[in-house]
């Protein structure tokens, strides 16, 4: 068997952001003018008042205040409240891919890797442009890589899952290094119409290496387990998918898109991803209060502080459960690999967890030494 490891990361923003500010604004114009619409049948008790968002209620539901998305306009206009994305011919590289190439080409540079020393692709994410041909197969061919490539998709832990698939083909021998990539564009599937959610997500694409330790051309980490777990639950759901296209209009029917019992989710996962890392490190002979930092899952704040103060029977330091949340909202399953990109510096020896957590119920740990 050998050993997997970490060597390079990639990331790609989006040129565009919206601040709690300006969605509020353009929210709040489409309240408004809805209410106006329906005013009739509001008086008349056969229809309820849609009520207005705020800035503060933004920040303190969720933590974030702004968002990347690839198309600012067709998200702040209140007729449309919903990314306007330009159709591309069948010749032409996906948008998804195209993201997705980018954060790929970072990671390599990042590892000393060129594409002919790459064996496989995994596109794991929560949302595929496509059916098929798959995602992972067209990045492939833009990057000019030889091998295998697959989707996956397993909502926000869609990395974590993805990591360990790349680093169990690396210790069985089936490859030398695999790229693994979660393009989200996640508001596209996201009702910016629903006072409740209409401030979540975000768009980013990541991409992460992982190879060979004894081939490997810079220190990275060292892979020291990784851990999964599913629970099926419909507390978070997206219905959106071909079996119902016919009757599905993109908006006439709310839940064919994002929908969550928020307080649910809440209480469930929070003692459930806890409990998940400290198994987890339990068995690789470690102790939460010995990990050096939590790179977690940048869905909500609040759920962050918890999971990290359960773990460390104490709020956590900035540096040790680092949050990138405010700035990028939640970017479901590479939410956890922004905020490992962005403050993976730790001393050799130290060990950080990895680890992402969403619909499914799904949750998924990987554990990490620097080398």
């Amino acid at each position: 068997m050998h050993t997997a490891v970490i060597t390079g990361t990639g990331l790609y923003t989006p040129p565009h952001a919206i601040s709690n500010e300006e969605l509020v604004a353009s929210f709040n114009e489409y309240v408004r003018r809805h209410n106006a619409e329906h005013a009739a049948a509001i008086a008349a008790g056969e229809r309820e008042a849609l009520a207005e968002s705020s800035v503060e209620f933004i920040e303190k539901a969720s933590g974030i205040k702004q968002r990347f998305v690839v198309d600012k306009a067709g998200v702040l206009d209140p007729a449309r409240m919903c990314p306007s994305i330009a159709p591309r011919a069948n010749e032409e590289l996906s948008i998804m891919a195209e993201m997705a190439v980018a954060a790929a080409k970072q990671a390599l540079e990042r590892s000393g890797r060129s594409v002919d020393e790459i064996d496989g692709v995994i596109c794991a994410a929560s949302n595929m442009q496509r059916a098929y041909p798959a995602m992972a197969v067209e990045i492939q061919q833009a990057l000019g890589i030889n091998g295998w490539a697959f989707d996956m998709n397993v909502a926000c832990s869609s990395a974590t899952f993805g990591i360990e698939q790349a680093a169990n083909a690396i210790k069985t021998g089936t490859a030398r290094a695999v790229l693994m990539v979660n393009p989200e564009i996640c508001s596209a599937h996201l009702e910016w119409r629903d006072r409740d959610c209409h401030f979540i997500f975000g768009d980013v694409a990541t991409a992460v290496v992982v190879e060979r330790a004894d081939l490997a051309k810079t220190a990275g980490y060292e892979i020291l387990g990784t851990k999964l777990a599913t629970l099926f639950s419909n507390n978070i759901r997206n219905n959106a998918g071909f079996l119902n296209r016919a009757e599905d209009k993109w908006g006439d029917l709310r839940d064919k898109l994002f929908v969550q019992e928020g307080r649910k989710v809440f209480k469930e996962v929070c003692p459930m991803v806890a409990e998940h890392i400290a198994t987890h490190l339990g068995s690789l002979n470690l102790v939460p209060t010995g990990v050096r930092r939590y790179w977690l899952h940048q869905a909500n704040l609040n759920m962050n502080l918890l999971i990290a103060r359960k773990l460390l029977d104490r709020d956590a330091m900035a540096d040790e459960a680092p949050v990138i949340l405010d700035r990028y909202a939640n970017t479901s399953s590479a939410g956890s690999i922004i905020a490992f990109h962005l403050h993976g510096e730790m001393a050799a020896g130290e060990v950080g967890v990895i680890s992402s957590f969403g619909a499914g119920y799904s949750v998924g740990s990987v554990v990490l030494r620097k080398r």
